[in-house]
């Protein structure tokens, strides 16, 4: 512990100077030695650093889709290298720096706040001890021991024994169930907070195992905290509870305004605009015109969900625009009313014997140049004939036609060969 308070010790002075100002803030209107005075100073700090990281976070979650969009470019070059792997770090590094990812970013967050954590660690440690840190001093130590938030001091530990918690003016089991309920809620937290992130902002369409893994770290995380939750300061505790709050808030305000394309997040968001464009009959608001924009620059690129998205406003006669507006489109309009632009028709496939039929000349062409009685005549002995002589005559042409030979007149035979 010493080792790294000492590693940690060139911002236990900036923090307990934060916890100080806050804590006349809050002394002010509840009381300097009230368990709210210090409990909510610790709170306003998480909210401050957090506010701080905020730009970290928007870059963990741009670090994490491109992640997931790389996994199956990962596998393959994986699979491709699994006996050389020089080479598979060298076209991974490859990867990377031409998708502009750093698989780091994911951690940025969590590594900027550590010191803090382990600074306040510090300080509610030392208070713990009767000693002065920072710019605590005794009067300010003295307030802080006297603190308890619902019956449990600020420096206290479920470990603790009875005669440590009996010297801070608490009893035992107080302690033990204040805390016990603040580890429950801090595992719960981050186990929510992993849940809908795998649930909802994942895009169900790609199998890798980044998923498996993710899988994994949201139980693994829960058990994690509550094995370490057992060692922190009830002031550690309220920090590290406020801040798996604040990161589940801001997960499901990023899932609800910018979700991972094609995850169930974005089928609810895009059902959302399309509810509002009904009402409204425009796109309201930059984030969803930015929204539409995207999806109309990708063009054939789209996947299900936004193609879905795309048929819907088709149906309300509705286009989307490259600056993420709609307007009126006549196409749709009569696409939507179902039948009012007939669709172009293709002509019906004539069978063989229609087709041999329309090319054979007509009877009335041959005999152009005889005379009405010829062709009165003619018509007469064509009555005369019986019908079943009919069809043997039309089977005889099919067949002529199906056996390839010239169609038309045929020319006679040579006396000599008959």
């Amino acid at each position: 512990m010493d080792t790294i308070a000492s590693l940690f010790s060139f911002i236990t002075t900036p923090v307990s100077w934060v916890i100080v100002q806050f804590h006349k803030l809050y002394g002010a209107l509840f009381g300097d030695d009230t368990g709210w005075a210090w409990g909510l100073s610790i709170v306003s700090l998480v909210v401050l650093i957090r506010i701080c990281l905020i730009p970290l976070f928007v870059k963990q979650i741009k670090s994490t889709r491109n992640m997931q969009v790389l996994q199956p470019k990962m596998k393959a070059i994986q699979e491709r290298y699994k006996n050389d792997k020089q080479r598979q770090s060298e076209e991974m590094m490859k990867l990377y720096k031409e998708t502009g990812t750093n698989p780091l970013s994911s951690c940025l967050p969590i590594l900027a706040q550590s010191p803090f954590f382990f600074a306040l660690y510090h300080v509610l440690s030392a208070i713990a001890s009767g000693k002065t840190i920072g710019v605590i001093d005794q009067p300010l130590l003295d307030s802080a021991r006297q603190a308890h938030i619902f019956g449990a001091p600020l420096a206290a530990k479920f470990m603790d024994s009875e005669e440590k918690v009996s010297a801070l003016g608490a009893s035992l089991t107080d302690v033990r169930v204040v805390t016990a309920i603040m580890i429950v809620m801090m595992s719960a937290s981050q186990f929510f907070t992993q849940r809908q992130l795998m649930t909802k902002n994942v895009d169900l369409t790609v199998k890798t195992p980044y998923m498996q893994q993710q899988k994994m770290l949201m139980y693994i995380f829960p058990v994690i905290f509550a094995v370490m939750g057992i060692n922190f300061p009830v002031g550690v505790l309220v920090y590290w509870l406020t801040t798996n709050v604040w990161t589940m808030g801001q997960q499901m305000y990023v899932i609800n305004q910018n979700p991972t394309p094609g995850s169930k997040a974005q089928d609810q968001y895009l059902n959302r605009v399309l509810k509002s464009v009904t009402s409204h009959g425009e796109v309201r608001g930059r984030t969803r015109r930015n929204t539409v924009k995207r999806i109309v620059a990708k063009g054939p690129d789209r996947n299900d969900i936004e193609r879905k998205f795309i048929t819907g406003l088709a149906k309300l006669g509705l286009a989307a625009q490259e600056d993420g507006t709609v307007t009126k489109s006549e196409a749709a309009v009569l696409e939507a009313e179902g039948g009012a632009a007939p669709k172009r028709q293709q002509p019906k496939r004539q069978t063989k014997a229609k087709r041999h039929t329309a090319a054979t000349p007509p009877a009335t062409a041959k005999s152009s140049g005889s005379t009405g009685s010829e062709a009165k005549t003619s018509l007469e002995k064509q009555d005369d004939k019986p019908k079943s002589a009919d069809k043997p005559a039309a089977s005889g042409s099919s067949r002529q036609a199906k056996s390839g030979q010239r169609k038309g007149p045929q020319r006679p035979k040579h006396p000599s060969k008959k």
